[in-house]
């Protein structure tokens, strides 16, 4: 390509001016043209500098490793695994209390079981007892075995039992212990599947652990559940006693006192109105004495007390307090009605020596009970008599409609039936014939 010598620039050898306006000579300019053209031919290509040259490189090498690393990804998770170190096994218990002879495993203590789950497994052992003495609680030691309070049984032999998803069977005292106030009862029909509980030791009890008291506080309010720690140990008369202020009402007596890990440490015993944390519960071991046929001390618990004096009886509910005041009341009046009975035998004694002429058929607490009994006076009044025969019958009549009245007032204040009869029994007017 031709030079202009004028402006320097080239031109394509086909043009014949320069755009400066240069003329080309095709004769003198081709040769210069030429020379000039060969000048300026474009150089050979220069080495670019060695840091380039290094950036390409590294950068190449950079992109190899990674696309090597993709491609080797799955492998290496699928190998990961058989490098993995094992997981270490969950740690187990040092020492894990076994169940006792004839327990079942569902009696079992679980210490790393939350409260909840706790109370839920143990509520189904704990049960309301009714007797002619009142309503307590009690709870399952065996398909077939409860523990409660003598003082919740009373004089009863049999007694009722309601479990806490409503039903209900029947249950004999089978053994006693009035010294440390605990029953053993024997149900008639046990369920093979029956939630118990498991009978621990006041010697493993210690001041300040946490405690739960699940019962019947004051008759009606079935299943409940307080929770508390061990206030004391103390010794009573030969009995091993836990304190505790865990909330304890009329009602929860004969209910398990249990430590954090479901087992029972004590039979409630006693709680106070009006005292807020004075509670007590009698130590399980006695019980298991009891069970056993031994009535030995419990074992000495760790920082008990040795002097203590015995405990007041269990504070009254409202309603067994009503009941009670009741029970007074018709007391009263049977003992007012049994005076008037005893002055009428005098007069019954009277007539019969000079104003009846036969005999009384039968045997009664009161003589004159054959007032009301067909055929049982086989005889007759002698004459000027009548008057006399007729106040008699008057004054046992009194005495008939004032019992009857007594009877209904005791019914409708929920007297029990076995204190009823227990009176009259007791005042000599214990007659079938009353309602004739």
């Amino acid at each position: 390509m031709p030079v202009c010598p004028k402006c320097t620039r080239r031109a394509p050898a086909t043009v014949s001016m320069c755009r400066c306006g240069h003329a080309f000579d095709p004769v003198e300019e081709t040769p210069a043209a030429a020379n000039v053209s060969s000048l300026y031919e474009p150089e050979p290509r220069k080495s670019p500098p060695m840091f380039v040259v290094a950036a390409v490189l590294g950068a190449a090498l950079i992109g190899s490793l990674y696309w090597s690393n993709r491609s080797d990804a799955p492998r290496a998770r699928v190998e990961a695994p058989a490098s993995r170190p094992a997981a270490p096994e969950t740690p187990q218990p040092r020492h894990a209390a076994p169940a006792p002879d004839g327990a079942s495993p569902a009696a079992a203590p679980a210490a790393a079981m939350s409260l909840e789950d706790l109370v839920t497994r143990l509520s189904p052992a704990v049960v309301l007892i009714q007797s002619s003495a009142g309503r307590g609680s009690g709870f399952f030691v065996a398909p077939d075995t409860i523990l409660t309070n003598v003082h919740v049984v009373g004089s009863d032999s049999s007694l009722t039992i309601r479990r806490a998803d409503g039903s209900t069977t029947t249950a004999r005292v089978d053994a006693s212990a009035p010294a440390f106030d605990i029953a053993v009862l024997r149900v008639s029909n046990p369920n093979a599947d029956q939630a118990t509980i498991r009978m621990g030791s006041v010697a493993t009890t210690r001041v300040g652990e946490d405690v739960i008291a699940i019962g019947t506080p004051l008759g009606f309010l079935q299943n409940t559940v307080s929770r508390g720690i061990v206030s004391a140990l103390r010794e009573a008369d030969g009995s091993t006693l836990i304190q505790t202020d865990a909330a304890i009402n009329p009602g929860n007596s004969g209910g398990p006192l249990l430590d954090r890990t479901g087992t029972a440490i004590g039979i409630i015993r006693a709680g106070y109105n009006g005292r807020d944390g004075l509670s007590f519960a009698v130590a399980i071991d006695h019980a298991k004495a009891v069970l056993d046929g031994r009535l030995t001390p419990a074992p000495a618990a760790s920082g008990a007390s040795q002097q203590y004096h015995v405990l007041a009886p269990t504070v009254a509910s409202p309603a067994d307090q009503q009941r009670n005041d009741a029970t007074k009341e018709y007391e009263r009046l049977i003992a007012q009605f049994a005076r008037r009975a005893n002055a009428l035998d005098d007069e019954w004694r009277t007539f019969m020596h000079s104003c009846y002429e036969g005999k009384i058929a039968g045997a009664f607490d009161h003589q004159w009970f054959a007032l009301w009994e067909p055929k049982a006076m086989q005889g007759a009044v002698s004459p000027g008599c009548g008057a006399i025969f007729s106040g008699i019958r008057r004054e046992a009549q009194d005495i008939q409609q004032g019992v009857i009245a007594a009877e209904e007032l005791a019914r409708r204040n929920d007297v029990y039936p076995g204190s009823r009869r227990e009176l009259l029994r007791r005042y000599r007017l214990d007659y079938a014939g009353w309602d004739r």
